[in-house]
């Protein structure tokens, strides 16, 4: 008797995620792969924040040619394309825990509230959380720990300074800040999904369903159902707290999507009489709330004006899309979009916490103005600031520095780690090891067979850039079934090999996006990336005995980059073969094939 029924686990790792949204995955996976063990704390059922089912937001980020975010959010992508082609959120949901529970460094704490921090001066020293499911307490200790929750709710418990709401003009001299400072920010959205039926479906509101008769309140381009619409302007709660008045706002949220299904069912003709409603999101998914303050705030200038910082460790381009705090109930446009040039570079002086010394944020609530969040919240660009800010804990942890130590002696070393996980920095090179910039590429076709459409090009290959960048193409080009050849300079032993092949950063139609909208009876279909690598195999040229022998052959590749381990004997030479595309081309296009 008086003994507390709770159990508590005390859990000490090497770096402590808090928050399991894209952002959180991807820099837990991040400093997993590196070596860290890592906690990672998340107060839902499934991961993802607003990308997952609970939410069901796709997937946005820069906008422009060849732009498309790589590193651990194309991989993602990837999985999602390759394992649940129909684009189910449940699947989705799956195909996020699995990449999660693959990393055997990660500690997963699911339905887990961060509730407390304690401190040693200015350096958290542990977090605590509440698990409902076991109805225990979760006590996290490390070295360094990260704000990825969305809602920033670690900052606050570690006394992280941080800011809500919008600057005026005056502080930045932003064209979309106003005269005066405010609490304002954007507001939170529920999400509706429809499902086309073969007939017609009736629908019968709940009493409680708001009534929008003749579309009275409804704004002209949103009065006709579209089935690529995903609702997002069924938003609201920016004009009050948008943490403390969540509870509220959603009930004002879940009432005014279904007084909207409800018009486009039975009031006149909207083209829905054969869609269902299929699922109705209670999980408000958040654009703005707190934003943590790092040793330098981006602004709208620094986007606009693409500026170039030498501590850049990530990229954005979705447009400035700033939206109405009176949300669905203002009488202005719902957002104001503004195309910008893009990529812009995201400074790594962003991502730490200038007052807490041991404090790392990545997703919506990075240092940046309201205006300049208008543009880095969308969430392809938190992933790549996610794996930013994953990779900078294991650099700190191996040299026993800050996250601001980072920048003051390691940012090199950081941006080359990123580059070499496939992570774009736009202007950034990545370093060929020295080996592999001695060795000589030639191409080797199958005998009685001659180019197919292509022909070789060796030298953009080894430069270090993995990606097409404004007309330069970067790659190589070679036919399925030929034969890419990396001579060496003299007999090497071979520990790793890296290769990146084209996974189309382009992509279109239904392949866009990671998860659809609405559920169509004939749905566009969703299929691999056509000019991406299915088949091929690596051969090693033995030294001893002049003979080739197999490293590996990988069937059903569904990566873009492939990292190869490696032993055996000493080698003079590596040979890749494409064997199939997943379209079924002739031509393989790759960035890069060197080793270590």
């Amino acid at each position: 008797m008086g003994k507390t029924p709770f159990a508590t686990e005390t859990i000490d790792v090497d770096f402590c995620v808090v928050g399991g949204g894209i952002a959180g995955i991807c820099a837990a996976i991040a400093a997993a792969r590196r070596g860290a063990s890592v906690a990672l704390i998340h107060d839902r059922p499934v991961f993802g924040g607003n990308a997952s089912s609970e939410v069901r937001m796709w997937l946005c980020g820069c906008v422009g040619k060849n732009l498309h975010e790589t590193g651990i959010v194309e991989e993602l992508q990837l999985d999602n394309l390759f394992f649940n082609p129909s684009r189910n959120y449940s699947l989705w949901d799956a195909v996020l825990y699995g990449a999660v529970r693959k990393e055997s460094r990660i500690n997963a704490i699911l339905n887990c509230s961060c509730c407390s921090a304690e401190m040693d001066g200015n350096r958290i020293v542990s977090v605590t959380g509440w698990q409902t499911t076991t109805q225990s307490w979760k006590v996290v200790r490390a070295p360094l720990f990260a704000d990825c929750s969305g809602d920033s709710v670690l900052a606050p418990l570690a006394g992280a300074d941080f800011r809500i709401g919008r600057e005026a003009r005056a502080e930045f001299g932003e064209s979309l800040a106003h005269d005066e400072s405010d609490s304002h920010t954007m507001g939170m959205s529920c999400l509706i999904q429809a499902r086309e039926c073969a007939s017609p479906q009736p629908f019968t509101p709940l009493p409680w369903a708001r009534r929008f008769p003749g579309g009275a309140g409804l704004k002209d381009r949103f009065r006709n159902f579209d089935p690529g619409n995903n609702y997002w302007w069924l938003e609201l709660g920016g004009m009050g707290d948008s943490i403390a008045d969540t509870e509220r706002v959603r009930d004002d949220l879940v009432a005014t999507a279904l007084g909207l299904w409800d018009y486009y069912k039975n009031d006149g003709d909207h083209g829905a009489a054969n869609w269902a409603l299929d699922w109705l999101g209670f999980l408000p998914g958040k654009r703005e709330s707190r934003r943590c303050l790092g040793d330098v705030i981006l602004t709208q200038n620094d986007l606009v004006e693409r500026r170039e910082f030498p501590d850049a460790v990530a990229y954005g381009g979705w447009p400035l899309d700033d939206h109405d705090p009176h949300g669905f109930e203002g009488t202005t446009p719902s957002n104001i979009s503004i195309k910008i040039d893009t990529p812009y570079q995201i400074p790594y002086r962003c991502l730490y916490s200038r007052n807490v010394g041991n404090l790392f944020f990545a997703g919506r609530n990075i240092s940046v103005s309201h205006a300049a969040l208008s543009s880095t919240r969308v969430m392809c660009t938190c992933g790549v600031v996610g794996q930013a800010v994953g990779t900078a804990a294991t650099i700190a942890a191996s040299h026993g520095t800050t996250p601001r130590g980072i920048y003051e002696s390691h940012i090199g070393e950081l941006r080359q780690a990123l580059l070499e996980d496939d992570c774009y920095i736009p202007g950034a090179t990545r370093a060929i090891p020295e080996a592999a910039r001695k060795a000589t590429l030639s191409l080797e076709l199958p005998a009685g067979t001659r180019p197919v459409g292509a022909v070789l090009q060796t030298a953009p290959l080894l430069n270090g850039i993995d990606r097409p960048v404004g007309d330069v193409d970067n790659g190589a080009t070679i036919p399925v079934g030929a034969a890419l050849d990396l001579t060496f300079d003299a007999p090497r032993q071979v520990s790793s090999i890296r290769i990146v092949f084209d996974s189309d950063l382009n992509r279109l139609g239904a392949n866009k996006f990671n998860t659809p909208s609405n559920y169509p009876l004939n749905a566009a279909k969703v299929a691999m990336p056509a000019p991406l690598t299915r088949d091929f195999r690596v051969e090693a040229l033995d030294a001893a005995t002049g003979a080739w022998r197999l490293v590996v052959r990988i069937a059903n590749n569904h990566r873009r980059l492939v990292t190869i381990q490696c032993g055996g004997a000493p080698a003079t030479a590596l040979r890749l073969v494409p064997e199939r595309l997943w379209g079924g081309g002739e031509v393989c296009h790759l960035f890069a094939f060197d080793f270590t």
